[in-house]
């Protein structure tokens, strides 16, 4: 439900109609524009009867929202949501930035080199896997709690925030020094993980599942955001189709779309949706094109003989000559890095 208020009303009398309504158990989300003041409701307001909460004198519209996300949603928060990640990185609308580094990490000068690359080449943000879920149990799983002390030596070295998944929630505390903890595909919808998520204040990077709509994503963002942390990214990474050309297809259509339903910031990796080295870099054009507000790439220092993923690898050579290209559309949209 969203209450729009009379301009410049009381506030004491506004104050008393947040208490009534929090004294009936809703959470409420204040957003205060130029003329008027609009108050989200959130939770149970079945019982809330419409002509009550109107018939207050400061209260000018009501309007009961259908859509089964409400913190996420647009109506309720319709100026877009900058997440901030550290002092000089914020991600959302005007703030654009590429997340990059390898999918898993693998040594420690492995990771160092790779992040001293990245960050030469413009990248904000050093992403690095320690805990890999993969589909085969025999395949490379991730060096677990020595590839977070890895990722966090690199941090060190760069002074890049560091972005890695989360797949278990009794891995909680060893995140303690990440700057965004990432959800992946497979997890989007694990639920008893994404209400401890909730539970923190850092920073989430929440990626699309492999079969979901995007109500089905935004309500696992909803998930994260009604256990009180508002600090929500999310990513589109491709869905599974019928085709076979490509490791996933990407839903760019989503972005606009999202864009349109929620006001979280999203970026877009084109990586895990191609499967293809090659393609990343038209993905990453268009995904500047249709609005994202970053990129999340994959970057290994010798992409044939990396553990994972190494086809969908760039070099870093080849990451430079992108983000090349990428600084230029992006100025010409006139964000900031």
């Amino acid at each position: 439900m969203i209450l729009v208020l009379k301009s410049n009303p009381e506030k004491e009398k506004v104050d008393n109609l947040i208490k009534m309504l929090n004294d009936k158990g809703l959470a409420t989300n204040i957003s205060e524009g130029s003329s008027h003041t609009v108050i989200g409701l959130i939770g149970d307001t079945s019982r809330l009867p419409v002509d009550l909460i109107s018939a207050i004198d400061i209260v000018e519209s009501v309007t009961r929202i259908s859509e089964p996300f409400k913190a996420a949603n647009r109506k309720i928060h319709p100026e877009s949501t900058i997440v901030k990640v550290t002092e000089n990185v914020s991600i959302g609308e005007g703030f654009f930035h590429v997340i990059a580094g390898p999918c898993s990490v693998e040594s420690e000068e492995q990771v160092i080199e790779v992040a001293k690359d990245v960050k030469a080449s413009g990248a904000t943000l050093l992403r690095g896997g320690a805990f890999k879920p993969r589909t085969s149990p025999y395949a490379f799983q991730g060096l677990h709690a020595d590839g977070l002390k890895l990722l966090l030596e690199a941090k060190k070295a760069t002074g890049l925030p560091v972005v890695t998944e989360i797949m278990n929630v009794n891995h909680l505390d060893l995140f303690e020094d990440v700057d965004v903890i990432q959800v992946g595909a497979r997890n989007m919808q694990n639920f008893d993980l994404l209400k401890e998520l909730g539970k923190c204040r850092k920073p989430i990077l929440l990626k699309r599942g492999l079969a979901n709509t995007m109500e089905e994503f935004l309500m696992s963002a909803e998930y994260i955001m009604a256990g009180g942390n508002s600090n929500v990214i999310l990513c589109e990474r491709g869905i599974r189709t019928f085709e076979t050309k490509t490791r996933n297809t990407l839903d760019l259509s989503a972005i606009p779309m999202l864009k349109k339903l929620s006001h979280l910031p999203i970026i877009v990796d084109p990586s895990h949706a191609t499967g293809i080295s090659w393609m990343v870099e038209p993905m990453s054009k268009a995904a500047v094109a249709v609005g994202a507000d970053g990129l999340m790439i994959e970057v290994h220092n010798d992409p044939p003989k990396a553990l994972c993923d190494g086809a969908q690898s760039l070099d870093p050579k080849q990451f430079d000559s992108l983000m090349k290209e990428i600084k230029r559309r992006v100025e010409f949209e006139g964000k900031q890095g």
